[in-house]
Formats: C-alpha cells, structure tokens, sequence
C-alpha cells in the first residue's frame, strides 16, 4: 500500500462519510471499478475510527454533557433523589441515541449479505439514484421545532430504522437520518447532531470487534506509516465535512448534494454496464 493510495482512500473516507453521498459506495466503486483493490479490514478500521475521533472533537461539549449524565443516572440508581421533573437535555440525548441504535440489531443477521452487495456496483448505483431522491426531498421539508427536549422514542425509533437501512452500500447514512429526523419534525441544526451523535455506539462498537478481529489476524507492521497517514486525512477531512454539513443545513441547502448522487449514480450504472 502506497502512501498516495492511504491518502485517497483516507480523503474519500473522510469527505463521504458525513457529506451524505456515501462513503461505503464511493469506496466500493474506487476498489471494483478501479481496480483500487488491497484495503485491507484493519485499515478500513482505523479510516472509521478518524472518523469518529472527528465527530468526538465537533461535539465534543455534547458528548462531555452527555457522559455527565451517564455517570449522574448512575449515582442516581445508588442513591436516589426525589423526582425533579423531566429529565435534563442530555440525559434524553443519550436516551433517544440508545434507542435509535437498536434497530441495527436487525441488521446483524444480514451483514454478510450485505457485504456481497459491495461488490454489486449496479446495485450501488441505483443505492446513489435512491441517495439522490432522499436528500432532493431534504431541502423541501419544512423546519421543525424538536430537539432532544421533546422528541419522542417513536422518532428515535423511526430515525433508528432509516440507519439500518443505510447500512446498504450506496445509501448515505448522514443524508437518510438527517432526512429522517427534519421528516419527524427535528429542527434541521439538531438532525444534523443528532445524526452524526447517534452514529458513534454503532460506529465504536464495530471498530473494536473488526479491530480485535484484524489484530487476530495479524497486523503488517511496515503498513503503519500509511496507516498514520490514512487516518490524518480522513480526520482532518472529516472534521471540515461535518462543518460543511453543518453550515449547508443551516442555509436549506443540504439537498444540493443531490444533483451529485444522481450523477455518480448514473455513471456507475454506466461504467458498469460497459466495462
């Protein structure tokens, strides 16, 4: 592996993973179109855990709230207070988030099916088309008003299912949750939060199972330098992506993204076909 070919990888991983035009397509179509071939699993871990390490530094005051909470419920159980109203903001943040991450449990099941459709580019390309069509709908939905003061575990679920559902290569997490939420009427600013927050349990408890699993296997220690590099990229990548994101959600102009989806979804059915 090429230090050039680590910094693509790392660039594609970082700017797809939250622009909602999905990374897993874009990396699928790179490596079978390509010829992009040679990711191996441990270094498709560490691209995801920069990714994470992203989202962690944006929301770092939210998820610092949060473990706060965490650790005040647990006080609470020890040592219980008389009832004090609702519960605070964070506390059913982090409520709404486990919630929202159940529904992959369905997904478990299907996740060697799911593998094989990476290698099934027409199937990307049509995911990219139905991408396209859910983030072209995005921008004419109307602000709503919930945040995690009053959104309900039926929008948590509902929100939940549509990440399961993007779990299929070609289908952009981001652009199908924050879609989700502004259609279960989130304000468009928290959507975008509550998306990229509701995708760390899942994304952390994927790279230590593919971690541990990778390490098992052994690892190619003359790989580390383009490991490093890698994971640079798709941090510093992804933490602009997210301000991107966060700035286009602000302006009704999330849906742009669209026009994109709809080209790449039709050039890789194209590419497909004739190669």
């Amino acid at each position: 592996m090429t230090l050039l070919f680590a910094a693509i990888l790392g660039l594609v991983q970082g700017l797809a993973e939250f622009l909602p035009i999905s990374s897993s397509g874009h990396l699928s179509v790179l490596q079978n179109l390509f010829g992009m071939d040679g990711v191996d699993t441990l270094f498709d871990v560490l691209l995801h855990f920069a990714t994470l390490i992203a989202i962690c530094i944006v929301y770092r005051q939210d998820i610092a709230d949060m473990i706060k909470e965490v650790i005040g419920f647990i006080k609470d159980i020890n040592h219980p207070k008389p009832e004090q109203g609702d519960p605070k903001p964070a506390r059913r943040l982090v409520l709404m988030i486990l919630i929202a991450t159940l529904p992959l449990v369905i997904v478990l099941p299907l996740k060697d099916y799911i593998d094989k459709l990476s290698n099934n580019t027409y199937f990307i390309g049509i995911a990219f088309l139905i991408t396209g069509a859910i983030l072209y709908l995005s921008d004419r939905m109307q602000n709503g008003k919930k945040t995690e003061k009053n959104m309900s575990v039926g929008d948590a679920v509902k929100i939940g299912l549509v990440q399961a559902i993007a779990t299929l290569p070609g289908i952009s997490r981001s652009g199908s949750t924050i879609t989700a939420g502004m259609a279960t009427g989130l304000n468009r600013n928290f959507a975008v939060k509550f998306s990229f927050l509701v995708s760390l349990p899942a994304v952390l408890a994927a790279t230590l199972i593919e971690l541990i699993h990778a390490l098992e296997n052994g690892a190619d220690t003359a790989k580390i330098p383009a490991y490093l590099l890698g994971m640079a990229v798709a941090g510093v990548s992804g933490f602009f992506s997210i301000k991107i994101v966060k700035l286009l959600s602000q302006k009704g102009k999330f849906g742009k993204f669209c026009w994109y989806c709809f080209f790449v979804g039709i050039l890789t059915i194209v590419l497909t076909i004739i190669l």
